[in-house]
Order: C-alpha cells, then sequence, then structure tokens
C-alpha cells in the first residue's frame, strides 16, 4: 500500500512527500459570503406532446440502403391482402357530399375519436353520430353527457367527448364553424395532436404537411431499423427528415394498413412477409 501511495505521490505531487501532502479548502469568492452563496437546482423544461420535435435532433439524415426495397415490397403486399383501415379507416369516416365546412367537422371529430380505439370501433361510432347531422351546431347544442352516451365504445370516451365540445364552442366562436386551415392552429385545439393534425391537413384540405405517426407506423418504421425512437413525436421527426415528401401522403395509410394485416403487434406474419429475408426484425430470415 505504502509503495502504491509513493508512486501516486511521485506522480501528482513530485515536490512534496508523503506527509506533506493535504485537501486543499475550497477556495471561496473574496466577494460573497458563506451565508450569500445559493446553490439553485437545475430547472426542468416543460415540453409539449403536442409539438413536433425538431428535425435538429434527428442522429441520422439517410434511411438504410434497401429502404426503397422494402418500401415497394409493402405497396405490392398492401396490394394483394386488405386491410380494415381501406374499408373503415379515416378516409371512409366523413361524410364528402355536404357542405364542406361539415364534411371537414366530420373529418376533425372522427380523427377525435380514433386515438387508442380501432378502425372498426370508429367507424360504427361516426355511422351513429352521423344519423343526428354531426356539425359544429349540433355537437355545441347538445349536453356532454349526451355526447359521451353517443361515442361511448370509443377509448377514453369521457375526455374525448369533453374536447369535442370545447372545440365545437371554439369553431363556431372563432373561425365561423369552419376547421383551421393550418397545422399550427389544428393543433392548439384541445384533444388534437400531430398526427390528428396532419391527418385532418390531408384528408380535410388535401395538403400535405408531414407523415402522421400512429403505433403502426412507430413500431414498424423501428423494426425496420428506419428510425430508433421512443416516441411517435419523434418517429415523425425522423422520418420527416429522411423519407422523400413524394411518399409523405401515402406513408401513414400504407403502414397502418401493413401492420393490420402483416406486421402485426404480436405475432407478426413474417412467414408471409415479401421482405422476411432483408427485414433486420423477420424471424423468418434465417429460414431461408
Amino acid at each position: 500500500m505504502t509503495d502504491r501511495l509513493t508512486r501516486n505521490r511521485s506522480k501528482y505531487w513530485p515536490d512534496k512527500t508523503l506527509h506533506e501532502i493535504k485537501l486543499e479548502e475550497p477556495k471561496m469568492d473574496s466577494k460573497l459570503s458563506e451565508d450569500e452563496i445559493v446553490i439553485s437546482k437545475p430547472k426542468k423544461l416543460k415540453t409539449s406532446s403536442k409539438l413536433p420535435v425538431s428535425t435538429k435532433a434527428v442522429k441520422s439524415i439517410e434511411l438504410p440502403p434497401n429502404w426503397k426495397v422494402i418500401y415497394d415490397n409493402i405497396v405490392q403486399m398492401r396490394k394483394e391482402t386488405p386491410a380494415v383501415v381501406d374499408t373503415m379507416g379515416c378516409s371512409h369516416w366523413a361524410d364528402k357530399n355536404i357542405d364542406p365546412k361539415v364534411s371537414r367537422f366530420q373529418v376533425l371529430v372522427s380523427l377525435m375519436l380514433s386515438s387508442q380505439t380501432r378502425d372498426e370501433v370508429t367507424y360504427a361510432t361516426m355511422v351513429e353520430l352521423k344519423k343526428n347531422g354531426l356539425s359544429v351546431e349540433y355537437i355545441d347544442n347538445i349536453s356532454t353527457s349526451e355526447l359521451e352516451a353517443m361515442i361511448n365504445k370509443v377509448g377514453f370516451y369521457r375526455r374525448k367527448a369533453a374536447f369535442i365540445k370545447k372545440t365545437a364552442n371554439t369553431l363556431k366562436e372563432v373561425y365561423d364553424g369552419d376547421i383551421p386551415s393550418t397545422l399550427e392552429e389544428l393543433i392548439k385545439l384541445p384533444g388534437v395532436g400531430p398526427k390528428m393534425a396532419n391527418l385532418t391537413m390531408q384528408e380535410a384540405w388535401n395538403k400535405v404537411t408531414g407523415i402522421a405517426v400512429d403505433t403502426h407506423v412507430h413500431r414498424i418504421t423501428n423494426r425496420l431499423k428506419w428510425v430508433k425512437t421512443k416516441t411517435p413525436e419523434q418517429t415523425q421527426a425522423e422520418l420527416e427528415a429522411k423519407v422523400p415528401r413524394e411518399h409523405w401522403r401515402d406513408f401513414n395509410h400504407l403502414l397502418v394498413g401493413f401492420g393490420q394485416s402483416i406486421c402485426r403487434p404480436v405475432k407478426p406474419k413474417c412467414s408471409e412477409c415479401l421482405n422476411c429475408t432483408i427485414c433486420p426484425s423477420s424471424t423468418n430470415k434465417y429460414l431461408f
């Protein structure tokens, strides 16, 4: 032990003997007394889940070299394998041949209902709501409890009923009964996040403002190693920095259907997937 201390002493304190080495007291600023020194805790930054993650945080701006092969294979599989989203997805929830304002409101309401809810349930709920003439005026005039009774099959229906009521009132008072025409204004509405806002812009206004990321898109793109993220917001930022813009419009619909039919959350059908030999997460790639 003494030899080790001696070696360390000669390395770090060459001009001192072992007995001369002692811990030095920290130097205090002569302008401050000890009572005046305050150690403050670092403040936690507040983040909003409604705001898209900045693309500055994206580590890589390139997709894997074979991403287009995988993408084209998914397109081919979607043509051959129907999914629930093809007949009961968001493009089928609103009436088209009615007052455009009412149709756009129906798009928004349907997407607000859709989170944490299967497409079949959202579709059936919208069918019932539209029987009563689903419009801003109608929602603004009925009670929250009445609305809850109509949408009680969707997930978190009480919360959604409150959001939809507040939104209808805001649209009536601020937007002349229409929905906002910009992504930024849509996200300000209660209960509307980036995914809903992007899909609303696409379905209601025919404007592509970003990639809508739901649980299917988040799961599949992580399985494919196109992104390495923990939240849908992070996934959206990475995908928008990497995926060519011409693919943004179809991206959500394509991967949602793929996730419903083949690349399922539990027991994915890897043996039926055209990408089974090149997907990094395939359970069948070593069998060929």
